[in-house]
């Protein structure tokens, strides 16, 4: 799925506008740091989609669908439309282990590279491996990790 996504050539690519990357990675540290939901590990936000490693505080429920309601309507006002913004699904996987950990990190922070968008991690913009540019709470990812039994 992510090559799909990773070499589409069509369909909406709202997220590649700096204004609305810088709005999704100030929402995921707020997310993090003024609401508490998670602990954001690893991100990169994409053209069409988006990348996150968090370790959750409450059900994603309570995190993932205010960060998408949020977004959508900030984005879609600077996009002066009133259209779905994000799709209705979302993929999560469950990391086990600390070698889990790092392959998921790697893969996120490595994933504008394999789409052929930077030469590097940190050549991208709207990765955790820059931080995002130019953004309050901008960090680099903690190592505070935390699997399920």
């Amino acid at each position: 799925m992510d090559r799909l996504l990773d070499h589409a050539r069509v369909g909406p690519f709202h997220l590649r506008q700096p204004e609305i990357a810088r709005l999704v990675i100030q929402a995921l540290y707020d997310g993090e740091s003024r609401f508490q939901r998670y602990h954001l590990h690893a991100f990169v936000v994409m053209p069409n989609h988006v990348h996150l490693l968090v370790t959750p505080s409450v059900p994603a429920r309570n995190w993932l669908g205010p960060l998408k309601g949020f977004t959508a309507h900030d984005s879609n006002r600077i996009l002066r439309r009133h259209a779905p913004f994000w799709q209705d699904e979302s993929y999560d996987h469950l990391i086990r282990n600390d070698k889990e950990f790092t392959r998921v990190e790697r893969y996120i922070e490595y994933n504008p590279v394999t789409a052929g968008l930077a030469a590097s991690p940190e050549e991208f913009p709207w990765s955790s491996a820059t931080c995002g540019v130019g953004l309050q709470g901008c960090r680099r990812a903690s190592a505070r990790r935390e699997f399920a039994p």
